[in-house]
C-alpha cells in the first residue's frame, strides 16, 4: 500500500510540474506575442504618420482646383491626431485623398517619396495584422481563456484599412459598396451571425450580420429583405424591418479587391424560434462562409473572436431593450 502511495504521489507531482511547465512556456509565448503586436503596431503608427508628413508635403505641391489641397492637408493633420479607436476612418479618408491626386503632377522626387510612404503602410499594416492573428489565436485556445493565462493584456484588434495602388493602374481603386444589413433577433434575444474568411486569407475568420450588397435598382430596404432571405430562407415583409438604424462607413479587402463600403443596418425582431436556411447562398458564399450561431450580448461581451461591427457587443442591448427613436447612428 506504501509502495503504491508512493508511486500516486511521484505521479501527481510530475504531472504538476510538467502542466507547470506548459502554463510557464505558454503564458511567456503569449508575452512575446503581445510584445511582437505593439512593436508591430508601433511600426504601422510611425508609417502612418510618415505618410501624413508626405501627404502634407503633396497638399503643399499641388494648386487647389487639382483634388482640393487644404482638404487633403486637413485629412492629414486629422490622421495624425485621431485617437487608435477611430484612427481607421480617419486613415481611410485620407487614403481616399491621396488617391485622387494625380500624381503626374507632382515632382518626381515627391511622387516617389509618396509611392515609398504608401508601400511601407501596407507592409507595416500587413506585418501588424499577423501579429494580431497569431496572438488572437493563441488567446482563444480553451486553456489559455480558461486559466485566463493572457491576464490584462488588452485584446488585440486588426487594423483594416485600404491598401493604395501601388501598380499605378488607374482602374484599382476602392470600389464603392453600398449594402444592406440585418440584426436578426430571435425568441432568446440573440443575434445571428455568420461565420467566414477572405479567399486569399483562409486562416483569418470573422464573425458578420445577414446582408450584403445592393444590387442596381434596390434601395437598402428591398436589398435587406432580398439578402436575408437568400441567406437564412426567413422572408418578411417591408413593415418587418425596422430601420436602417446603424451606418458604417468601412474600407476593406476582400478576395485582393478593395473596397469603400457603406452599411446600413435593420432590424429584424422576430421574438420566435428561427430555423437557418442557407440553401439560397451563391457559390462565392458557400466557399466562404464556414458557419453561423446565435448570440447573446453577454457572448459577444466575453469573446475573443474578431466581429463586425465592432461596436455590436455594446450597441446590441439598446437595440434589444429600446423602441427606435427613429435617427440613424453612425458604428464602426
Amino acid at each position: 500500500m506504501t509502495a503504491l502511495v508512493v508511486t500516486l504521489v511521484v505521479v501527481v507531482l510530475v504531472v504538476a510540474l510538467l502542466l507547470g511547465l506548459w502554463l510557464a512556456a505558454t503564458a511567456n509565448r503569449l508575452d512575446r506575442l503581445h510584445v511582437r503586436t505593439d512593436a508591430a503596431w508601433a511600426a504601422l503608427d510611425a508609417a502612418l504618420a510618415r505618410r501624413a508628413v508626405v501627404a502634407r508635403a503633396v497638399a503643399a505641391a499641388i494648386r487647389l482646383d487639382d483634388v482640393g489641397a487644404d482638404r487633403l492637408r486637413a485629412e492629414a493633420e486629422r490622421a495624425e491626431g485621431t485617437p487608435r479607436d477611430e484612427r481607421e476612418e480617419a486613415e481611410n479618408r485620407l487614403s481616399l485623398q491621396l488617391a485622387a491626386v494625380d500624381r503626374a503632377k507632382l515632382p518626381l522626387a515627391l511622387a516617389a517619396e509618396l509611392l515609398d510612404a504608401e508601400h511601407r503602410v501596407v507592409i507595416a499594416r500587413r506585418v501588424h495584422n499577423d501579429a494580431v492573428r497569431d496572438t488572437l489565436t493563441q488567446r482563444r485556445r480553451r486553456p489559455v481563456r480558461w486559466l485566463k493565462l493572457a491576464g490584462t493584456a488588452p485584446r488585440p484588434e486588426y487594423f483594416e484599412i485600404v491598401e493604395p495602388t501601388l501598380s499605378g493602374e488607374s482602374d484599382a481603386g476602392p470600389l464603392p459598396r453600398p449594402s444592406a444589413r440585418v440584426l436578426l433577433i430571435d425568441a432568446e434575444r440573440r443575434v445571428l451571425l455568420f461565420n467566414g474568411h477572405d479567399p486569399i486569407r483562409p486562416d483569418t475568420r470573422f464573425w458578420f450580420t445577414v446582408g450584403g450588397g445592393v444590387e442596381p435598382g434596390e434601395d437598402l430596404r428591398t436589398a435587406a429583405l432580398r439578402e436575408l432571405a437568400e441567406e437564412t430562407g426567413v422572408k418578411l415583409s417591408d413593415d418587418a424591418l425596422v430601420g436602417p438604424v446603424w451606418r458604417r462607413r468601412v474600407a476593406f479587402s476582400f478576395d485582393g479587391r478593395t473596397y469603400d463600403g457603406e452599411e446600413w443596418f435593420f432590424v429584424a425582431d422576430l421574438a420566435q424560434e428561427v430555423h437557418v436556411d442557407t440553401s439560397g447562398f451563391t457559390e462565392l458564399e458557400n466557399d466562404t462562409v464556414d458557419g453561423h450561431k446565435w448570440w447573446t450580448a453577454e457572448e459577444l461581451r466575453a469573446t475573443e473572436a474578431t466581429v463586425y461591427p465592432v461596436q455590436l457587443s455594446t450597441l446590441l442591448p439598446e437595440v434589444l431593450s429600446n423602441p427606435w427613436n427613429g435617427t440613424v447612428r453612425t458604428v464602426r
